[in-house]
């Protein structure tokens, strides 16, 4: 019997070494792509399906595909980069442990360009062009065309692709009546990267702005996610005979296209209505090569956008489409990561904020960061025991059923870029909140593979961007200017745990004297993400609403807080 067992042990390793050794990938690119070498990310992605393009069919879901990332710096046209254990998988590791079967395989290159920091860095960083940091529909990104092939450990292959496809340029938007595009050199951002840096906004002017150019308006900055353009607005109602069939597997309902079609058409009836009133409505486009948005903030390693926004872009729009120009007559909102932004600015620029409206944002105290505590916890992936390994959990529905944990997210990070170059959301936190390492690349809040966290890194989060610590270290000279500021809202299901934070910021915020903060915080009963503050409505309406949610707060804080002889007239028309 033991020999029998050592028997099938043996067949059983040769199988498996047979399979790991029967074949590679090679990749390469011709000079009619380029005729110089080309530093980035090469990443290998294989789809047992053919739906769509297996570049778009890589996420950190249940869904997802296989995908493995290499770096590549100085390759050349017509040279073979093979692609073997040494490139890092998600979600199996390793392509050795790739099952047998038949997949559609492509491969696409996220192409890096060279930046002389200010700091006396070189890095190598993968620029935006005009998408909002999306590695697959990037412009100028190389690819393969999607080729079907078989894995059979018995048959000794190389699979070969030619990064013989380009992605196209994104189309600006244009303007109309009412929606309007700026785009600025900003001098701080230059300085910083050492070439020149863009800042972009798409700005919704009011009813009448042309008829009434006495008119200067408050300004209401909606912060979030790279914008293409202005949402959520059109001058168009929905054809009545567009099909519903389509269906949303966040909401659960059918017919979710339409309905946010007319949603943007009811919001444009009510912006030309008669009594509605007169502002301006900015989305900043503020894409970097660590994300889609820059956090608003000034970093170490991502820059002082936060400067470069207040004092470079918000002047620039002001000047160009009669903003009042004023803090009293300046508010941000919005969700998410605009949800951190809206309160992050309203708390390093204090005077130049009238109101913040933080909607789920992403966690305000790093006591909880998501699951995670930042100065106790060892280990971000695992909880700690003596004898289990029970993984942290990532992301969860209303009923808190799990779709990833801390580890798989992190490590399909990994597999899409080093140095916390994913474009990824925990690699933005860790890009934004970190000190520049010696390599001038962020330095890491916790090892990417094991999850051990790094104290030091840690403090210096605290220090530095933990919202509800510096709330409450410097409240003596912060309480004054946020009063009535504050306004916080997140489900208490949120599917990124984003409430246990707020839970923690509204401890602080309740205890607050000298002066009482005289804000809000709300949450939602049962409510996944990005619970907004709207009771009335479920989350697939009040999302769509964050426009209008808000005013009759706002217009009550500028009736209240405005100073003497402020220009309340001018803009009611």
């Amino acid at each position: 019997m033991r020999s029998q067992c050592l028997i099938l042990l043996c067949l059983l390793a040769l199988s498996c070494s047979r399979q790991s050794g029967s074949f590679r990938f090679t990749i390469s690119f011709s000079e009619k792509m380029a005729a110089e070498a080309q530093d980035g990310r090469l990443l290998l992605m294989l789809a047992k399906n053919d739906k769509s393009e297996p570049r778009m069919q890589i996420n950190d879901g249940l869904n997802t595909q296989l995908i493995f990332g290499l770096d590549v710096e100085g390759m050349k046209p017509g040279q073979e980069i093979v692609i073997d254990e040494k490139a890092f998988g998600f979600p199996i590791r390793s392509i050795q442990n790739i099952p047998e079967g038949d997949y559609y395989f492509q491969v696409l290159l996220n192409r890096y360009e060279t930046f002389k920091l200010k700091s006396g860095h070189t890095v190598k960083l993968p620029p935006d062009q005009g998408e909002g940091q999306h590695w697959n529909t990037k412009p100028g990104n190389f690819y393969s065309k999607p080729k079907k092939i078989s894995i059979r450990a018995a048959h000794a292959e190389i699979f070969k692709a030619d990064l013989d496809q380009k992605i196209e340029p994104i189309k600006e938007p244009i303007d109309t009546k009412y929606i309007k595009h700026i785009k600025i050199q900003s001098k701080k951002l230059s300085e910083f990267y050492g070439r020149p840096m863009y800042l972009g906004a798409h700005v919704l002017v009011p009813e009448g702005f042309d008829a009434h150019p006495e008119a200067h308006y408050p300004l209401m900055v909606f912060h979030g996610h790279f914008p293409d353009d202005f949402g959520g607005f059109s001058t168009e109602a929905p054809d009545p005979k567009m099909d519903t069939s389509d269906y949303s597997d966040r909401f659960g309902i059918y017919g979710y296209r339409k309905f946010q079609k007319q949603e943007a058409y009811n919001f444009y009836k009510q912006w030309t209505s008669k009594n509605f009133p007169r502002f301006l409505i900015i989305e900043i486009q503020h894409a970097n090569p660590y994300y889609d948005d820059s956090y608003a903030v000034n970093s170490a390693n991502v820059g002082p956008y936060g400067d470069a926004i207040m004092y470079e872009l918000l002047p620039e729009i002001e000047k160009k489409f009669r903003g009042i120009g004023l803090g009293w007559a300046r508010f941000t909102y919005g969700g998410s990561t605009g949800g951190w932004e809206a309160l992050a600015v309203q708390l390093f620029y204090p005077d130049e904020f009238n109101g913040c409206f933080a909607a789920c944002p992403d966690p305000i105290d790093f006591r909880a960061y998501c699951l995670v505590d930042l100065y106790k916890d060892k280990n971000a992936y695992w909880y700690e025991s003596d004898f289990k390994k029970l993984p942290k959990p990532a992301h969860r529905n209303y009923l808190g059923q799990i779709q990833n944990t801390m580890e798989e997210t992190n490590h399909y990070e990994l597999a899409l870029g080093t140095h916390s170059r994913s474009g990824q959301q925990w690699d933005i936190w860790e890009a934004v909140y970190s000190p520049q390492g010696e390599d001038g690349y962020p330095k890491r809040i916790f090892n990417k593979e094991t999850g051990e966290i790094d104290r030091d890194v840690a403090n210096y989060w605290k220090e530095n961007y933990d919202l509800r610590y510096i709330l409450e270290r410097d409240w003596k000279t912060l309480g004054p200017k946020l009063q009535g500021k504050i306004h916080i809202y997140c489900g208490d299901m949120d599917n990124y745990y984003l409430n246990n934070a707020v839970y923690l910021m509204e401890d602080f915020l309740k205890k607050t004297k000298s002066p009482f903060y005289g804000g809000e915080v709300d949450y939602g009963n049962r409510a996944e993400h990005c619970w907004n503050g709207d009771q009335n409505n479920p989350n697939y309406v009040s999302r769509l609403r964050y426009n209008t949610l808000y005013l009759p707060k706002i217009l009550k804080r500028i009736s209240e807080s405005a100073p003497k002889n402020a220009d309340l007239k001018s803009w009611k028309y």
